[in-house]
């Protein structure tokens, strides 16, 4: 069993910047996948980066564009997503999915273990 508590959200100008972050408690940290997933009212959840055990594979959907960076640093059994660029449709509530099966193209059927999720305002 994994425990996940994200911190970092909340209210931005466009443009801005701000980084999450996932503090998991459990499984030994280095041992599974993490990734990030948002979702904005009244749509699906959706996947925005995902990360291997040891941290050095990841990857991101297209429609990021680079804008977003997931690193780990399993030491202190942490996940963090840096968000800069920010624009006013990355609002959403930001969650960190942990105990993952895999980091590429995941779907979230893939994560055993999620957060309570965390407020990202992004204001135009």
């Amino acid at each position: 069993q994994v425990q996940l508590v994200e911190s970092g959200g909340g209210l931005v100008q466009a443009g801005g910047s701000l980084r999450l972050s996932c503090a998991a408690s459990g499984r030994t940290f280095s041992s599974y996948a993490m990734g990030w997933f948002r979702q904005a009212p009244g749509k699906e959840r959706e996947f925005v980066a995902g990360i291997s055990p040891i941290g050095y594979s990841t990857y991101y959907p297209d429609f990021l564009k680079g804008r977003f960076t997931i690193s780990r640093d399993n030491a202190k059994n942490t996940v963090f997503l840096q968000m800069d660029s920010l624009k006013s449709e990355d609002t959403a509530v930001y969650y960190c999915a942990g105990d993952g099966s895999r980091w590429f193209a995941p779907r979230a059927a893939d994560f055993g273990s999620w957060g309570q999720g965390t407020q990202v305002t992004v204001s135009s």
